[in-house]
């Protein structure tokens, strides 16, 4: 992809990656992704914002040298190698170029990179630096989503270029986001900022006085509206939650989907929205995405040997780890001679700060007695969330 004029004298010059489809072997991104990277022209320095992954060098090279600039200044917001990758290549090619970083991103990037001392340039929270009538700021942002990351504001023309925060996987020969971005950057939230949303919620208000005319993610198209992203990132890393039950499940001999369909045809007849994931069909993202707003998880899972079926198992590994704000959690299911899947269960998600509904694990198929207790679950179900004021 060419490089592309956001403002005067600001460029993208990042790479589109359209046939990527995992990222770091672990998250699925069924849209590829791309590694997005600016360049700032002042009156006398010149600055790259980011690089971008190693397989991609070429092609930044490629854009940088048609757009004929010298490099003075390379910031890096973040040492992941998907924004770091290329430093070595710049600097060989740039050799007068100073990376300018914070001191965790330093401490990180001399430990994957091979970057000598005095090519770096330390900033603290807030420090400016003045490329000749612009003006860059450097806002640390921890944990969003390492302990290194930091956005660069650019004051003169009020653009925000915030690494991770606000990116999505999403290749687009647009360079800006339309409203159908929603969801993608919504599954980007879950599947990697997520764990730390309370420390993102501080993160928001360090931007919050900032006048952002763009914001300028390096994963997926940018923002001329920035309301929009903001907005649901206050609304994701919220506390607040929605009239909304998930399901993962599996089902191996027709018991545990049995449990599952009355489930659902139960709590829908008492006015909650119920999603319930088939985990054969459904990738662990969708259920990532799921997690950011719902109330309620009810871990459904036949018995193999004596445990949790393993699709289940890493589902349920997966919520806690991402730690959601649910609020309730059971579990149901079924066994055939035995086993201790419900305490197994139970062991797994101990970073979840959760109320426990009644579970049920049944033997065999779902009798007359376990069809009516699977309508007690959907009572309590329903009476928490009433209580929760989700349902009016």
């Amino acid at each position: 992809m060419i490089y592309r004029m956001l403002k005067e004298d600001v460029y993208s010059v990042g790479v589109i990656d359209w046939d990527r489809r995992i990222f770091d072997e672990l998250i699925q991104i069924p849209n590829g992704t791309s590694y997005n990277s600016y360049i700032i022209k002042g009156n006398n320095k010149t600055a790259l914002i980011d690089t971008v992954d190693p397989t991609k060098t070429d092609e930044l090279l490629d854009n940088l040298k048609k757009l004929n600039v010298d490099i003075d200044y390379l910031v890096v917001n973040h040492a992941e190698q998907d924004h770091s990758g290329t430093i070595p290549d710049i600097l060989k090619i740039y050799k007068n170029a100073i990376v300018v970083t914070n001191s965790k991103c330093k401490e990180l990037l001399s430990e994957f990179l091979p970057i000598p001392d005095e090519k770096f340039k330390i900033v603290s929270d807030g420090e400016t630096l003045d490329l000749g009538g612009k003006e860059l700021e450097f806002i640390i942002t921890p944990w969003v989503h390492w302990p290194d990351t930091m956005v660069t504001y650019l004051h003169d023309v009020k653009i925000l270029f915030s690494c991770d925060f606000f990116g999505s996987h999403r290749a687009s020969s647009d360079l800006f986001a339309c409203e159908d971005i929603y969801m993608a950057a919504k599954r980007y939230y879950a599947e990697i900022m997520m764990p730390f949303r309370a420390i993102i919620r501080k993160n928001l208000e360090k931007l919050k006085n900032l006048e952002i005319d763009i914001i300028a993610p390096s994963h997926g198209p940018l923002y001329k509206n920035p309301a929009f992203i903001m907005d649901a990132y206050k609304d994701w890393t919220s506390d607040n939650t929605k009239n909304e039950v998930i399901i993962p499940y599996i089902s191996m001999h027709g018991s545990t989907q049995r449990m599952v369909d009355y489930l659902v045809n139960s709590l829908v007849e008492r006015g909650v929205s119920v999603k319930p994931m088939n985990l054969t069909y459904t990738d662990m993202g969708e259920v990532a995405l799921n997690l950011v707003d719902a109330t309620t998880m009810v871990i459904a899972s036949p018995t193999v040997l004596t445990g949790p079926h393993p699709s289940v198992v890493y589902a349920t590994y997966l919520a806690n780890a991402l730690r959601p704000k649910l609020k309730l959690v059971s579990v149901m299911g079924s066994y055939g001679w035995g086993g201790r899947m419900l305490d197994q269960i139970r062991g797994m998600i101990d970073s979840l700060n959760v109320e426990i509904i009644t579970p049920l694990i049944i033997k065999g198929f779902p009798k007359e007695e376990d069809y009516k207790k699977l309508d007690e679950m959907a009572d309590e179900i329903t009476s928490k969330h009433k209580i929760l004021g989700i349902i009016k």
